[in-house]
């Protein structure tokens, strides 16, 4: 049934009072219902509303292929509040309509055609117009809304697949990216399949460079129309709730890029970035740093978040880049920042902007999550908002991630020198609640693909790949893999072609997806392995102090007393036979996952299905394993019945 259409006949606005005054104070958090281009009714007639936030315009008229993109054809007004908003109603134009705002500024005679800030869809780049677009849609996913705490709580296997939505998979002999809703089915079989809970995509969010993958976002209210309608990333979504996989999106309040026709230099002020140049600039990205000072920008960077968990259903935010929020000297040499008002280097307004930005959603989206990319060892990242913390559910854990990656890139006669490298992550491993990420950001720019990081021939190479993902699934935290990773693709990641999907027509490609299947179906059937993630009675050393032979063990533990998994991991190619473990209690221990197992890829060194523990003592236990340890390999057990 279609929605009426609002009437603004006797109000000529949808732009009330009290809506001017929570945007002017910052906490505006649906601006997206208002700002805009809006289908509406005006004494009787249909058309569009418009509304656009240019407090230092003369003038300001939409312009578009409606009226020959002629500036002054269909003026706007400004509000008499001083809000700064100029608004109007353009009869009989509705769905399609190609727009931008023609904006002549109050200084310097400044005049520029600027796209919709609030536009819900844009042209297919590198084409620049707004189009006018009604999101409306029917979901069918009622049943994964109402139950998707599960999924999101701190106790629940989150295991996350990341995805650049435009080069997953390319349609077989076409040079073009796959539709949203091309998407849909394909990609929800394959995580099925893999066993992932979670899906992560790159900023959908539109962006004028595709090289950027979205992180230079520009459309913070659309998806981008390179893969289809607002309705046919619906379609994306909505399939994926229910195919029972949740759905993550990159966010990016960071930074804007600084095309002409976007959000730089608005009304010919520094209006949506700073107005310091110390702080307006981004010289890593060369672009443009939001001014989170001021309660218009908050309010539409908040509305934007809303916006995506409110109209597209998502299921969390992963919030990019928070550490360049965070640090003023980021990126900046001395001299080339300015200081906060204490002299510090935080940045105060985006402290506070983070935790209005979590507080809005965990108030309004209790069941989703907001996961922040933040690399340094700001405190308090995921501690509530009400004892000083930021507010995130997650963090992303990079210190385990640069940490692991060092580690396994050494060749294995040298990785008894590092143990540091990986025991140092379990000493702060509870200090947040953590998502341990191998993500896109490691196999780009010359950094090789994970399996060309690691050292060896070319099993070796494939050993120590289902290693570092056997160490990785059993390590405490959340799971992020990036696609490419879970079936060994050799090359690094690039945006402009597909995955190397024929290569698991071999059976060692076969083997590393089959291996990640597993972990991934250990990983959620096991209590032990996810529900104490960021509890440290969920985490117990065996034994680190064999760094001659560069192996390690350890237990992770449920709620249930019974509910244990001994995990072993031999990081050099040499087996181990008759390696005795300690463990806390006697019985059998059957062997659930072998890395080298043959269906693998492996040389099929193992404990042919278990052992049984034998009273004798190790480790500080009263009852041991014998154990083979199969080289460049990771075996897991479980007592039998558990």
């Amino acid at each position: 049934m279609q929605q009426a259409l609002p009437d603004i006949t006797k109000t000529g606005t949808l732009v009330t009072d009290y809506d001017v005054y929570l945007f002017r104070q910052g906490n505006h958090t649906r601006l997206y219902e208002k700002l805009g281009a809006h289908p509406a009714v005006a004494d009787g007639v249909q058309g569009t509303f418009f509304s656009v936030w240019a407090p230092n315009a003369a003038e300001v008229s939409v312009i578009g292929d409606f009226n020959g993109w002629k500036a002054g054809e269909h003026p706007l007004t400004a509000r008499g509040d001083n809000s700064g908003i100029w608004e109007g109603f353009v009869p009989e134009l509705g769905q399609g309509a190609l727009y931008k705002y023609h904006i002549r500024s109050r200084y310097r005679d400044y005049c520029v055609e600027k796209g919709d800030p609030f536009a819900r869809f844009w042209e297919v780049p590198p084409k620049t117009a707004s189009v006018v677009w009604d999101t409306a849609y029917a979901w069918r996913d009622r049943s994964w809304m109402r139950c998707r705490e599960e999924a999101n709580t701190p106790d629940a296997p989150v295991s996350v697949y990341e995805v650049h939505i435009g080069s997953w998979r390319m349609p077989e002999g076409e040079r073009r990216c796959t539709s949203y809703r091309e998407l849909a089915t394909e990609l929800a079989d394959y995580l099925l399949e893999a066993g992932f809970t979670h899906v992560e995509f790159l900023p959908v969010m539109e962006h004028p460079l595709y090289a950027s993958w979205g992180y230079q976002t520009l459309g913070y209210f659309a998806p981008t129309s390179r893969y289809g309608t607002p309705q046919d990333f619906m379609h994306l979504v909505e399939h994926l709730h229910l195919r029972g996989i949740g759905v993550i999106l990159d966010w990016v309040p960071s930074h804007f890029p600084s095309d002409g026709y976007g959000l730089s230099y608005f009304d010919g002020t520094y209006l949506y970035e700073h107005a310091l140049p110390g702080r307006r600039y981004h010289p890593e990205w060369k672009s443009y740093v939001f001014n989170l000072a001021r309660n218009e920008v908050r309010s539409f960077l908040i509305s934007s978040a809303v916006f995506w968990l409110e109209r597209y259903h998502a299921d969390g935010l992963r919030v990019d880049a928070v550490s360049s929020m965070l640090y003023l000297d980021y990126a900046r040499s001395a001299g080339e920042w300015t200081p906060n008002v204490y002299g510090g280097r935080e940045n105060l307004e985006a402290m506070v902007f983070l935790r209005k930005v979590n507080d809005t959603v965990h108030a309004n989206f209790p069941d989703v999550l907001v996961i922040a990319e933040e690399a340094t060892a700001w405190p308090g990242v995921t501690a509530p908002t009400a004892t000083g913390g930021l507010g995130f559910d997650l963090k992303w854990n990079m210190g385990w991630m640069h940490d692991a990656l060092d580690y396994f890139t050494l060749d294995p006669v040298f990785r008894k020198y590092r143990p540091d490298l990986l025991t140092f992550s379990i000493w702060y491993a509870f200090s947040e609640r953590y998502v341990l990420p191998l993500s896109h950001d490691e196999v780009v720019h010359e950094k090789s693909s994970l399996i060309g990081k690691m050292p060896g021939d070319e099993w070796r190479k494939r050993a120590n790949l289902r290693l570092l993902y056997g160490y990785m699934f059993t390590h405490p935290g959340k799971k992020l893999l990036f696609m490419g990773g879970e079936f060994g693709q050799w090359p690094e990641w690039s945006h402009e072609t597909g995955l190397e999907w024929d290569l698991l027509q071999y059976a060692p490609h076969q083997g590393i997806l089959r291996w990640v299947t597993d972990l991934n179906r250990l990983y959620r059937r096991k209590p032990a392995l996810h529900e104490r993630d960021a509890d440290q009675a969920g985490f117990e050393w065996v034994d680190f102090s064999d760094v001659e032979k560069s192996v390690v063990s350890y237990l992770r533990r449920g709620r249930s007393a019974d509910d244990v998994v001994l995990v072993i991991c031999n990081f050099t190619p040499v087996p181990r036979y008759d390696y005795r473990i300690g463990v806390p209690f006697g019985g059998f221990w059957k062997e659930v996952l072998n890395s080298d197992a043959v269906e693998y890829g492996g040389s099929g060194v193992g404990n042919l299905g278990g052992v049984e523990a034998e009273r004798i003592p190790a480790h500080g236990r009263s009852c041991s394993l014998p154990l083979t340890l199969p080289p460049l390999g990771v075996v897991v057990f479980c007592p039998e019945g558990a």
